[in-house]
């Protein structure tokens, strides 16, 4: 049983506001594949050819930045009880902007050209913005956040410090821009998109979402107050590091021993996380729960490696070791939490919405379905499965391409493709029954809604 006691559930918005951005995600990783699958071992020469970089930010701008912005419209209200500022035009917006600006950005990486690289900024600068001021707007006005909203907070400002580094580092790599120490510059980029705003965010709403919606006890008083913070904390502590001091020779020790803290941070988290998850109340197998362990096992093993490649040269020095390590915190990673998160997220939102529309007519007599029955197990599971071997597969063709790249490529898009039918499906299932509601039905009469 879902404890929804907590939740502001009558200020959400419209759910054309979060669907929009969840159906878009899949698209991008669609396309995402289809690229690895027709250029195949091109996009492992280097982590810096421009190909693995057009890929690299489809997935995390159009599928996790998709997910993670729809996500935080329709969770600040809920959650926390602090509307969005018009929220149906901040999402058409934002939304608009990412799509196009993700697209833009992706072949201008791959052509080269600077004037669409100046339009996908420009389209991306002004969609982030948007957002951004929306979102801390309902964020700030709260006197007495929770523990979830603080980390929000903190990962809000984080996704407004790797755009920024983001736009230098396009400018950079583009030649209209002269941009010193341009390498340290993505890299740290990279770490607050990664470790900052995606990181953080899944963080402080798995709070939320790992209690409610797999029934596990609450996380730790001590990791719900002082995780986030510490996490932000090391990473502003290792960025001040990394870009004001590039040239000092003593620099990099303390700036690995301080990014060692976040990785640890992030450890602990992971195995908080499979500890709650074992001791949950409900045994009954959820393949949400299939989707966030892996993604748990995954962020330890990442953790692991880097640590090792840390420890011995002759790992990190490896010319695949970034490559794995970035297929490992995206797509082992993030996607594997955000494929979790819309299994519970997108069915929830339909039937209470729709519960919300049967109780205003009084529609008693037309049922609303549960939410297995917006995405049956056995389809969910049939995506997982898909998720689990496209991951495997990519990771293996990250050391040996020949072999697995095109066979990983087929996968991550059928498994993408499987996730778009689902969603679609649980979406046809809730315009269906919608239908039904209406105050001319026959089957709503009662004198609440002054019918006979």
């Amino acid at each position: 049983m879902l404890n929804t006691t907590s939740l502001s559930l009558d200020q959400a918005p419209p759910i054309s506001v979060p669907f929009r951005f969840f159906l878009t995600a899949p698209l991008f990783a669609i396309a995402a594949g289809i690229q690895l699958l027709v250029f195949g071992e091109e996009i492992f020469i280097s982590r810096w050819s421009p190909l693995t970089l057009g890929i690299t930010h489809l997935i995390t701008l159009g599928v996790l930045g998709m997910v993670m912005c729809g996500a935080m419209l329709q969770m600040l209200p809920v959650i926390a009880g602090s509307p969005v500022p018009r929220v149906v035009l901040v999402g058409t917006l934002t939304h608009l902007l990412l799509t196009l600006g993700t697209i833009l950005l992706h072949f201008s990486f791959v052509t080269g050209s600077a004037p669409v690289i100046l339009i996908a900024l420009t389209a991306l600068i002004v969609g982030f913005v948007v957002f951004i001021v929306a979102v801390g707007i309902a964020l700030w006005r709260l006197t007495e956040p929770s523990t979830t909203i603080q980390g929000m907070k903190l990962a809000i400002v984080s996704l407004a410090v790797t755009v920024a580094m983001g736009i230098a580092a396009a400018l950079g790599f583009s030649g209209i821009g002269r941009i010193e120490y341009l390498a340290s510059l993505t890299d740290a980029h990279l770490g607050w998109g990664i470790l900052g705003w995606i990181g953080l965010l899944l963080v402080s709403v798995s709070f939320q979402l790992v209690p409610m919606f797999q029934v596990t006890p609450e996380y730790p008083v001590w990791v719900r107050r002082h995780l986030t913070y510490s996490l932000f904390t090391g990473l502003l502590a290792w960025l001040l590091l990394k870009l004001g001091f590039v040239d000092s020779e003593w620099i990099d020790l303390p700036a690995i021993l301080l990014l060692g803290l976040v990785v640890l941070g992030y450890l602990l988290f992971s195995l908080k996380t499979l500890q709650l998850q074992h001791q949950r109340k409900r045994r009954i197998p959820d393949v949400t729960l299939l989707f966030w362990r892996l993604g748990m096992y995954a962020l330890g093993f990442c953790a692991l490696l880097w640590i090792s490649g840390v420890l011995f040269s002759s790992i990190g020095d490896a010319p695949h070791f970034s490559i794995l390590l970035g297929i490992g915190l995206i797509q082992g990673v993030a996607l594997s939490v955000v494929n979790g998160m819309l299994y519970k997220i997108v069915p929830f939102l339909s039937w209470f919405h729709l519960q919300n529309r049967q109780m205003a007519l009084m529609c008693m007599t037309i049922s609303v379905p549960h939410m297995k029955e917006f995405v049956s197990d056995r389809s969910a599971k049939r995506q997982f499965y898909l998720h689990f071997a496209a991951l495997v597969s990519t990771a293996a063709a990250a050391v040996v391409p020949g072999w697995f790249l095109r066979p990983a490529a087929f996968l991550f898009v059928l498994s993408n493709l499987t996730l778009l039918l689902n969603l679609a499906s649980a979406v046809r299932r809730y315009h269906t029954t919608l239908k039904l509601l209406v105050p001319s039905a026959p089957a709503c009469t009662s004198e609440d809604n002054g019918t006979d």
